[in-house]
């Protein structure tokens, strides 16, 4: 199996219901040993290429051909609702269709690539975020597959985590393909990029690493852009040429008539720019304008180490404008305090009366994905007005969504609802989770700039330093020192 190409896809349409279509006509090829970056923008369809490759979904037209006998796993973004009562044993046997003898020692080897140490009679809904991220993670590569899928296998993962799953990717034999917005991540492993556009519902293919294949798709675009404005400067020509010749009457309407083909001709030569390199405008969070004096204060915190819960005291008062950076590696209880925080049962901690949380949860939890987008946003607003809400909206690229349900979103959209929410609640304390996870990288400077104005009081816990370094940070609580 060499070289040989073990994924084809042969003109594959694919559509989401009678009006929405996703790939038309998509061809791409991948070779054995190939390791391949999957980008588009948020909601483009590219787990929806995921599912087409396992076979999950299957292609309206067209063809794909996957090598005899290959075998394929994904990690995915998130662990089903349903499987959250398994023991880890149970989760992993459930990844393979027969029953597995040696699923213990295969358990604890595959745990250690993804640098976790957990009892395998263990509860999955007892692990953290970061945790159940490598569990996830370790879910595909228990099965050696000969094609890897991974979607977005970074997010929630400490920078301990994403080191180990780089190196493992890097001597990794076989072929992967990666669904990821981490760029120094993706540059560290990839041959090449398999380019979703979301305007022609086509793949580009480009070889070489991630940021090379950036540079190309912005010079791309540029070029786009300045032709588009150059034919748009001679079609203007061409129709005022056009009225006024038709105003002369006689062989001139000839001409006029000649004119105006001759115009439209034009427009249709014009590229439509992609409507994926739109970026989110920039947004700000205002804060409750009447909170005055201490709105957080946290006297203890409890930290998770090797299983066991232990209590420690510490000083912490958040006031207006004060920024808190949480950090520690997965599983020592960030998540956990911040939830408990945001619901109020966190020992140890006050928060001031009448002050408004807002909550970015890491899984979306905090959303009702029966709700649709409009009802999504309208339930936080104190002031419920429509024209507002449309126009918050709008900025984050939701008008074509607003009437869909939260569940039926891309994990991508779903951040964008979270922190839309955010703008029309006015909140008084800010708790963000891990708030650039499944976000397009094209709208995280967008957000930082947005949180370091952040005038409120505001605790973060972010596994990226590239986004920490652009956000005002004027105190950190590290839970694992």
């Amino acid at each position: 199996m060499s070289n040989e190409v073990i994924l084809r896809f042969d003109k594959v349409s694919f559509n989401f219901g009678h009006n929405h279509p996703i790939l038309k006509e998509v061809d791409f090829s991948v070779r054995n040993g190939m390791k391949i970056t999957l980008m588009g923008q948020n909601g483009s369809g590219k787990s929806t290429i995921f599912k087409l490759i396992t076979k999950e979904l299957a292609p309206e037209e067209g063809d794909i051909h996957a090598g005899q006998k290959i075998s394929i796993a994904t990690a995915r973004q998130v662990i089903p609702r349903d499987q959250l009562d398994l023991s880890v044993r149970e989760f992993f046997e459930n990844c393979f269709d027969k029953k597995t003898y040696d699923i213990d020692p295969r358990i604890d080897k595959v745990l250690e690539v993804v640098n976790l140490r957990a009892p395998h009679d263990r509860a999955v809904k007892t692990f953290s975020g970061g945790q159940q991220a490598r569990l996830l993670l370790a879910s595909a590569l228990i099965q050696n597959p000969d094609l890897l899928l991974l979607d977005e296998p970074t997010n929630n993962l400490d920078k301990e985590g994403i080191a180990h799953l780089t190196k493992f990717l890097i001597d990794y034999k076989k072929t992967c393909i990666v669904i990821s917005h981490d760029a120094e991540f993706l540059n560290a492993f990839t041959h090449g990029v398999l380019y979703l556009n979301v305007h022609t519902k086509t793949i580009e293919q480009y070889a070489g690493n991630y940021n090379d294949v950036v540079a190309e798709i912005s010079a791309r675009i540029e070029k786009e852009n300045r032709r588009n404005a150059q034919l748009a400067k001679e079609i203007q020509e061409k129709k005022d040429k056009s009225n006024f010749f038709a105003h002369k009457g006689g062989q001139m309407r000839l001409v006029a008539k000649k004119m105006k083909e001759k115009a439209q001709e034009l427009e249709e030569s014009m590229v439509d720019v992609r409507k994926e390199d739109k970026t989110i405008r920039s947004f700000v969070i205002s804060s409750q304008p009447e909170i005055v004096g201490e709105i957080l204060n946290i006297a203890s915190v409890a930290v998770f180490k090797d299983h066991k819960m232990t209590t420690r005291k510490i000083d912490i008062s958040l006031k207006r404008r004060a920024h808190l950076l949480l950090a520690g590696p997965n599983g020592i209880g960030k998540s956990t305090l911040l939830e408990a925080l945001a619901n109020g049962k966190a020992k140890g901690s006050t928060i001031a009366s009448g002050v408004r949380v807002g909550y970015y949860r890491q899984d979306f939890s905090t959303l009702n994905f029966d709700h649709t987008v409009y009802e999504s946003l309208y339930e936080v607003m104190e002031k419920k007005i429509d024209e507002n809400l449309r126009a918050t909206a709008a900025g984050f690229l939701l008008n074509d969504i607003i009437n869909k349900k939260i569940g039926t979103l891309s994990e991508g959209q779903k951040g964008l609802v979270a922190f839309t929410r955010l703008v029309l609640q006015k909140p008084g304390l800010l708790i963000l989770d891990e708030p650039t996870n499944h976000i397009n990288f094209r709208h995280i400077p967008v957000i930082a700039k947005a949180l370091d104005a952040y005038d409120g009081a505001m605790i973060l816990v972010s596994h990226v330093p590239e986004f920490v370094k652009q956000i005002r940070i004027d105190e950190i609580l590290d839970l694992g020192k």
